[in-house]
């Protein structure tokens, strides 16, 4: 009786281990959620977002990046101002993905994914299925649909449930995420800050957020999945470092200058060429015509932007009212009166024009930059500088 009951413990046993070594062999997969610290280039600024794959029977360890792109496509960068660029999903190895952002100097960091057997299937057959040919290409967004995005996307698709995120969250906006991210990078934020529009200042909530890499990260750290019997379970099981980069130093901008010095500077030739303009009683249709050309050039992208882009916030610019193209229309009108020595009423109606602009900078719902108004005061100081010449 006693040894039945042995052999029946035995075989428990056994079974048992049989089991737990099959589910182990069977539940051999793991996802987790890469993000990369920023690098130099414009495109890297605000890091980068991955979803890492292994399969540890099939000694498989891939990285899905939804952020894949080519310089060298039919017409990238009229394509990307016009909203239309088309990114790709790309696949890569784990160790070519390292050696890349080592090379860089990029930090990247691995949040495992607490995920289960059919959830890691379901994501499995979601990545597979999205990087056939036919899938794999998708239109660019820079809010609303980019690496980062479609990574939680894909995420989100294949939890049995909902994944919860944190309730309190920071108040912010478009523009100051990307402030965040382009400190001691004066020019390009500069530039970006010139493309965008009223909207990139209007609040923004927690999914909007996760445009960026890193907010994503800090989300998907504090959020939980709410399975649909109302269990609750971390999204993240464990954080580490897989490439530790951290101390590499970045000096910022190589353009000695900041925007700021150079608006100044041009506010100053602005006021030393009007001082001589009206000393000499002479206008300088030279001036006149770098000036004006270079207003209605910057004014040119700033309306194509407006008009014809498709990107988020670009058509809600009020910096529209001091670039567009109208001077560059009527710049040769201008030249001719100058050389000619005829008064010209475009400077008068430009004045009370450039002073209406200066005044309602402070209650425009749109945080505009400092050298703007510096540059709006030296086309100010121009405009001034005609009539007084006129007069005399």
């Amino acid at each position: 009786m006693f040894i039945n009951k042995l052999r029946v413990l035995v075989s428990l046993l056994v079974i048992l281990g049989v089991m737990q070594s099959y589910s182990q062999k069977r539940d051999s997969i793991q996802f987790s959620l890469l993000t990369c610290s920023p690098g130099t280039e414009i495109y890297s600024l605000f890091g980068h977002t991955a979803i890492r794959y292994q399969n540890f029977t099939k000694s498989k360890d891939l990285v899905f990046n939804y952020g894949m792109f080519s310089f060298s496509s039919p017409n990238f960068i009229y394509r990307f101002v016009k909203g239309e660029t088309d990114y790709q999903l790309g696949v890569n190895d784990i160790r070519s993905f390292k050696a890349e952002y080592m090379f860089r100097g990029s930090a990247v960091y691995q949040q495992v994914l607490n995920l289960t057997y059919s959830e890691k299937i379901k994501l499995q057959e979601l990545l597979f299925t999205n990087y056939l040919p036919q899938n794999r290409v998708y239109r660019y967004n820079y809010f609303y649909d980019n690496c980062t995005t479609r990574a939680r996307d894909q995420i989100e698709k294949c939890i049995d449930g909902k994944v919860e995120y944190p309730t309190t969250v920071p108040d912010n906006t478009f523009r100051g995420i990307i402030h965040e991210f382009t400190k001691g990078f004066d020019w390009e934020e500069f530039g970006i800050d010139l493309c965008l529009g009223e909207d990139a200042d209007e609040p923004i909530g927690i999914r909007q957020q996760m445009f960026s890499p890193f907010y994503m990260r800090s989300f998907a750290e504090k959020a939980y999945i709410k399975s649909p019997n109302g269990n609750l379970r971390p999204l993240v099981l464990k954080e580490e470092v897989i490439v530790d980069a951290d101390t590499v130093v970045d000096d910022g901008d190589s353009f000695p200058f900041s925007p700021v010095s150079c608006a100044t500077f041009f506010l100053c030739l602005n006021i030393i060429i009007a001082f001589i303009q009206i000393v000499k009683k002479k206008i300088y249709w030279i001036w006149d015509l770098i000036l004006y050309l270079s207003q209605g050039l910057a004014g040119c992208i700033i309306a194509f932007l407006f008009f014809f882009s498709i990107h988020p916030t670009v058509d809600s610019n009020w910096l529209i009212m001091l670039f567009n193209p109208i001077p560059l229309f009527y710049l040769p009108f201008m030249l001719y009166n100058d050389i000619k020595r005829r008064k010209d009423r475009w400077h008068i109606v430009n004045s009370v024009y450039l002073t209406f602009f200066i005044v309602i900078i402070p209650i425009i719902p749109q945080e505009i930059d400092l050298s703007v108004l510096l540059l709006a005061l030296g086309l100010l100081f121009n405009a001034v500088s005609h009539q007084i010449v006129y007069r005399k």
